[in-house]
Order: C-alpha cells, then structure tokens, then sequence
C-alpha cells in the first residue's frame, strides 16, 4: 500500500469523524478523495460516495432515533419527493447525460469534468456555510405550522443534488428543516442525517443495476469511516462544535480551490 492510499484512508476517518463531531459535512469530501487520492473515475466515485455516506450517516441517525431527537413525520414530508428524484437521476438522468456534456468548437468538456467542476462549486457553497456558522434562527414556520408543500418540492430540489454529485446536501437540508418546518436547530440536525442516509441508500440503488463496484475496496473505506463517527460522537463531548465546524469549512474551501483549478487549468 503506498503512502497516497493510506493517506486516502486516514481521510476516510476524518470523513466519519466530522460527521459524527458536527452533525454532517464530511460527506463533502468523498468524491475527491476517490478522484484524487485512488484515481477512481468520477462517475464510480459518486456511486461509491453515496454508499459511504448512507452507511455512515445511518450510523449516526440511529444514535439520534434512539434519543428521540428526529421529527419523522417532517422527514416523511421532506424525504419521499426526495427519495423519488434522487432515485431517477442516479438510474436515468445521470447515465443519459452525453459525454461530451459540451462542445464548443474543438473545445469538448467531458461529464465527468463538468459533475467534477459543479461538486467543487458546490463544495464552495457548503464551505461557505460552515465558514460562517451562521445558523437560521428555529421556529420560523408560518404560523408555527411546517410548510408540508413547500417541504417536498425542495425535498426533489435536494434529491436532484444529491444523486448528481454524490453528497447529502446536508448543509441545505438543515436550513430548510428549521425555516419551513420550524424545528429546532439539534432536532433538524438529526432529522436531516436520517434524510441524508435514506437519500443516500436510494440513489445508491439506483447505480447497482449497472455499475460493477470494488467490493474489497469499498468496504474497508466505509469501515474506517464508521469508526470515524464513533469517534466523533466521543469526542463531541469535549469538543466546541463551531470551532470544528468553521476550521473543517476551510479545509473544505482549500479543496474546492484545487478542484476549480485543476479543471480549469
């Protein structure tokens, strides 16, 4: 095993880890880590992000069933639309987009450079957030009543994201969870990671059909990522929460920077 690959494991750790310390976005790095570390090609390494991210997230939701923290009716609402649209772009949309996505001249762009090239922008965006750990205020539901409508058609909005790039989304989820359902902010954390797991597993299911996966290699990757969260469950306790979350959102930003980089260049 060389020095790149266990480096790439180690990461998988740190993927957990940030899960399990600040309630999600270490599902962000997975796809560069396949891309960059193991030179998994983009297509495979989101199929295998939605595995890992599913996995580890649901290890961490079960935590929070248990503790009663996540609203499963506001996740009925939110996550059926999503399931339905994170299903079909991952059976139909993805697989049909063409490759070239496009072609201007002698200038071609790939798929998988275009989805590398909208992960990073995305990556920016959630970046962004954690940068600035400005969390909705809770409550703010009309009339204290959740928006059930509007809750499913974005539910399809975040479905869409996540089975085009491979992520959960969690740093959209959280926000809409707490304006237009009016939850409180650690309950929409934890309904928002069962979400992400569900969402995950669904679009997952949507490559198995046909994509032929490295069992050998995602499994021990997705373990070490499970002992991540272990560990940052522990550690939570002892560890301030936005200090973690706005370094990680740095970290996060540096990536992105070399993923726009890289494409471009």
């Amino acid at each position: 095993m060389t020095i790149q690959e266990l480096f790439g494991y180690g990461a998988a750790v740190l993927v957990g880890l940030v899960i399990g310390l600040a309630g999600g976005g270490g599902s962000i790095l997975t796809v560069p880590i396949f891309v960059y570390i193991f030179g998994i090609p983009t297509m495979m390494a989101t199929s295998y992000s939605l595995f890992v991210v599913g996995t580890t997230s649901l290890i961490g939701s079960i935590n929070h069933i248990w503790k009663k923290r996540v609203d499963l009716r506001i996740t009925g609402t939110f996550a059926g639309p999503s399931f339905i649209s994170v299903y079909l772009s991952r059976r139909y949309l993805v697989p049909a987009l063409p490759d070239p996505l496009l072609r201007l001249g002698d200038w071609n762009v790939p798929k998988s450079d275009a989805i590398l090239f909208f992960f990073a922008i995305i990556m920016v965006l959630a970046a962004r957030a954690m940068i600035r750990d400005k969390r909705p205020s809770e409550g703010l539901a009309a009339d204290g009543r959740p928006r059930y409508g509007t809750l499913a058609l974005d539910g399809l909005a975040v479905g869409l994201l996540t089975g085009i790039i491979g992520a959960g989304g969690g740093f959209l989820i959280v926000p809409m969870l707490v304006l237009l359902a009016g939850l409180p902010i650690q309950r929409a954390v934890a309904t928002s990671v069962l979400i992400i797991a569900v969402n995950s597993f669904i679009g997952f299911l949507g490559d198995v059909q046909h994509t032929h996966l490295n069992w050998n290699f995602l499994l021990p990757f997705t373990g070490l990522s499970i002992a991540g969260i272990f560990l940052g469950m522990y550690l939570a306790r002892y560890v301030p929460p936005n200090a973690l979350r706005k370094g990680f959102g740095w970290f996060v930003l540096a990536v992105a920077t070399y993923m726009i980089a890289k494409e471009l260049l």
